[in-house]
């Protein structure tokens, strides 16, 4: 798969079961669109990444299994090649940096 999306959180995910609950969810509806690529958490950031050959898409679908998880507030997304260092924001509308550190 050609790109690694990241689904970053500053508060909304807390602990390390909630963040695995995620990724269950996400690689259940995701199916073959994305795979789930681990995950990692510090400095009060939470990241979850996929692996997609199809990062927009990957992120729509994701964004449904978010909502019903009410992960949408505080939600910052963007992707990069998996060989890139820029990464191209996709969530929210306005977020002008992103950085997985």
């Amino acid at each position: 798969m050609k790109y690694q999306l990241v689904l970053q959180w500053s508060s909304s995910i807390r602990t390390f079961d909630e963040i695995l609950a995620v990724e269950e969810a996400l690689n259940h509806h995701l199916g073959d669109l994305a795979l789930v690529d681990g995950h990692d958490e510090g400095s009060g950031v939470a990241n979850i990444f996929l692996l997609t050959d199809n990062p927009k898409l990957a992120f729509e679908e994701a964004k449904r299994v978010l909502m019903r998880k009410n992960l949408l507030i505080g939600l910052r997304a963007a992707f990069r090649e998996r060989t890139g260092e820029d990464y191209h924001i996709v969530w929210p509308d306005g977020l002008r940096s992103f950085s997985v550190a």
